[in-house]
């Protein structure tokens, strides 16, 4: 999950294929690599391609701000799913 999660933003946000432009716990705000707009974006993606919703109170630093928080957000989600 992470490695698809890596390469949407390496592509999609940083234009790179350069794997070392990002690790899994850098900052995307921080780091200058999203602004709102990219927000919306990461959203569209986890929810197109881990088929999952993200609620309003759920657009926060701490889901969406690195690899390594989208990919413990998404995997809460799907366990959510599985659970319900």
């Amino acid at each position: 999950m992470k490695k698809i999660i890596r390469q949407y933003i390496l592509g999609n946000l940083l234009f790179t294929e350069d794997e070392s432009a990002l690790q899994d716990n850098d900052s995307f705000l921080d780091q200058g690599i999203i602004d709102s707009t990219g927000v919306l974006e990461i959203i569209l993606f986890i929810e197109e391609t881990f088929n999952i919703k993200v609620n309003d109170d759920e657009m926060l630093p701490a889901n969406l701000d690195s690899v390594e928080n989208l990919a413990a957000f998404i995997n809460r989600k799907q366990a959510a799913v599985v659970a319900a």
